[in-house]
């Protein structure tokens, strides 16, 4: 009788572990599963996504947003010489050049900024809104 109970014993705490486990191994997976997906043009799953239209802001962040977010990171401190917010002087020439210029250069990255400053999740036109605010604020 002791021994069947053992035997019970040890398989009751073998399913807990292999339960246990399996959980674990869930929550690895979640943590290590890609991001998102990549979805080509021409791919049926292309057609199913809808492009924001240039200039519009997703979700309705505005420039004052996506600079608190991602750009204040450089622009706040100067970093790798990125133009202080509110630096009239270090804009001057930059502004100078015109805003297709500044807008080209944000969205596509310039000496060590790179391209939409890594806001990744942003559009062209949020990108656009943010060097309108940092210009409007370093006139």
């Amino acid at each position: 009788m002791k021994s069947i109970l053992g035997i019970v014993a040890v398989l009751a705490v073998s399913a807990a572990a292999a339960v246990a486990q399996q959980s674990v191994d869930e929550e690895i997976a979640e943590r290590i599963a890609p991001a998102g997906e990549t979805c080509m043009k021409g791919e049926e799953c292309a057609a199913a996504v809808a492009a924001a239209p240039e200039g519009a802001s997703a979700g309705g962040r505005s420039g004052g947003d996506i600079y608190n977010a991602s750009c204040q990171t450089c622009h706040a401190a100067g970093v790798a010489g990125a133009p202080k917010l509110g630096d009239a002087a270090a804009w001057a020439p930059r502004i100078a050049k015109g805003m297709d210029t500044l807008y080209t250069n944000a969205i596509n990255g310039i000496n060590a900024m790179p391209p939409k400053g890594l806001c990744m999740d942003c559009n062209d036109g949020e990108i656009k809104a943010a060097v309108d605010y940092m210009v409007d604020n370093s006139k």
